[in-house]
């Protein structure tokens, strides 16, 4: 919760995200940060790249420039100047959900020129249309939040499971025992430390079992980084190194659907990490979040990167330490710049064995889906629709992450849509919710629906003691129907249902 501080007769409040931890705790928590998310971060260039038919040597330079990239962009986001950056602690960097549209752009015969000029120019639509997505905040209430941050936490699991078997599919080793076995351990040292009793320990539990399980895993030899020492040490990126930017219209059109989901998924996550830090999150605050991601997709192309966008697997890291500062995040910020200027210590992150993060992610991502249903269960589901919203919203989130070719025969604008399960799952809870809550015609009338609670009775001990009648109430046909045409049950002392003790005339009320 915030505290306050006086100024002369003046009080001001301070928000939780806010706080300032000194330089020495800012970067240690910084640095479990950019851990978390490193591997999703050089994942995107290296795959684009390599289908772009970018050269091995030239690979390095694609990565580095995308955690440049991503060190200015969260720093934008997390500090922010006026109109742009949310102040919440959320870290950005490469989205993965153009991955596959840039990588169909970049086989089409435009190479990475064409990558950056779509990414560019459906950024620059986005950041027009950001106003449009800043005025949704209604549409997300606790039934819509708590749905969408229960999936984000769902649907990278996937990733977890992915780096707890090795991170490559196509290497030998790929699901053996010695990976699970590795990521069980980083697990449970992440469990462990998180039960210690000095708070500095519990919450550096990530960064520490993450250095612990790479220990663990040279002792076994599962960890090599003889390639450290190769390549540069020192390397600015140079602007518009793989060419200046081409304007396809068909790249742009495509690419702009992928900015829509984004936009949708960097929605979630500011007001996911806005629930979790416990700190308002208004409209405004919504549209410089959004601004600060295409702001910064607009300028990435520039320094040879990508699609900029909140990355949800840090939401759960603030969820599970407990520490809300966005100073710390910036701190993050400031190591992703560092690591984009000096290959040789992304190459030393590079380095940590892929299993070590999968355990930890394991607990990462849980504290995301876990910090879902905490919302959840603030919901009101008495006398109301919102149990069929959420069970129906997280079942169509659930689809694309239990069968992701579920969506292969449809249009490829829906199949980018909805191959998201987070985007699925936001798009049906706030259809669902604007439906069942929001349209009136569309309300729960008659008898009601199996998914409906009942949350009020009479007690029969009262009818003749209290006027428990309430406005717009009718007695019809012996039953009490309240204003919105539901039938009120009668019960006894037990808390049977009885019948009333009322004839069946009509009492009009």
């Amino acid at each position: 919760m915030s505290t306050t501080q006086m100024t002369g007769a003046k009080t001001t409040a301070i928000r939780p995200e806010d706080e300032r931890l000194g330089i020495g705790k800012s970067f240690a928590y910084g640095a479990q940060h950019v851990l978390t998310m490193y591997g999703g971060i050089i994942a995107p260039p290296l795959i684009v790249g390599a289908a772009a038919g970018v050269p091995q040597d030239q690979l390095g330079l694609l990565v580095a420039s995308c955690l440049f990239v991503g060190g200015l962009a969260t720093l934008l986001q997390s500090i922010g100047v006026p109109w742009f950056g949310s102040q919440l602690p959320l870290v950005q960097g490469t989205s993965f959900a153009s991955v596959a549209t840039l990588t169909v752009i970049a086989t089409g015969g435009g190479g990475l020129p064409a990558v950056f000029g779509s990414v560019m120019a459906s950024a620059a639509i986005g950041l027009l249309i950001t106003p449009f997505f800043a005025r949704v905040i209604r549409f997300f209430p606790p039934v819509v939040t708590g749905v969408v941050i229960t999936t984000i936490g769902l649907s990278l699991m996937p990733v977890a499971a992915n780096w707890s078997m090795g991170g490559n599919a196509k290497a030998p080793d790929y699901g053996s025992m010695s990976n699970i076995l590795l990521a069980l351990f980083t697990l449970i040292v992440v469990v462990v430390l998180s039960r210690a009793n000095v708070p500095a320990i519990s919450r550096l539990s990530i960064l520490l079992a993450i250095v612990i399980g790479t220990i663990g895993a040279v002792v076994v030899g599962m960890a090599d980084f003889s390639k450290v020492g190769t390549g540069s040490i020192f390397a600015i990126p140079t602007p518009f190194a793989f060419g200046a930017p081409v304007f396809t219209v068909a790249g742009i059109l495509s690419m702009t659907i992928v900015v829509l989901v984004i936009l949708t998924e960097t929605t979630a996550d500011i007001l996911a990490v806005g629930e979790i830090v416990e700190t308002p999150v208004d409209r405004r605050r919504i549209g410089d979040g959004l601004r600060a991601d295409m702001g910064a997709s607009i300028v990435a192309p520039i320094f040879n990167g990508f699609t900029q966008s909140a990355f949800a697997q840090n939401v759960g890291l603030v969820a599970i330490t407990g520490v809300k500062s966005r100073f710390v995040v910036s701190a993050g910020g400031g190591i992703l710049i560092v690591l984009g200027l000096l290959p040789i210590l992304g190459r030393v992150v590079a380095a940590i064995p892929t299993p070590v993060l999968g355990g930890a992610g394991l607990v990462l991502f849980g504290t995301v889906a876990a910090s879902g249903i905490r919302t959840l269960a603030k919901v009101d589901y008495a006398g109301n629709m919102n149990l069929i919203i959420v069970a129906t919203s997280i079942g169509a989130g659930i689809i694309p992450i239990a069968a992701p070719t579920f969506y292969k025969d449809f249009p490829v604008w829906f199949e980018t849509i909805f191959h998201s399960g987070i985007s699925s799952a936001a798009v049906m809870a706030v259809v669902l919710n604007l439906w069942f809550n929001e349209v009136k015609f569309a309300r729960q009338r008659g008898d009601a629906s199996t998914f409906v609670v009942a949350d009020r009775y009479i007690d029969l001990s009262e009818i003749s003691a209290v006027p428990w009648l309430r406005e717009g109430d009718s007695i019809q046909e012996g039953r009490v129907i309240d204003a919105d045409g539901q039938p009120v049950p009668c019960r006894d002392k037990d808390g049977n249902e009885v019948p009333f003790p009322f004839g069946k005339p009509d009492h009009g009320h």
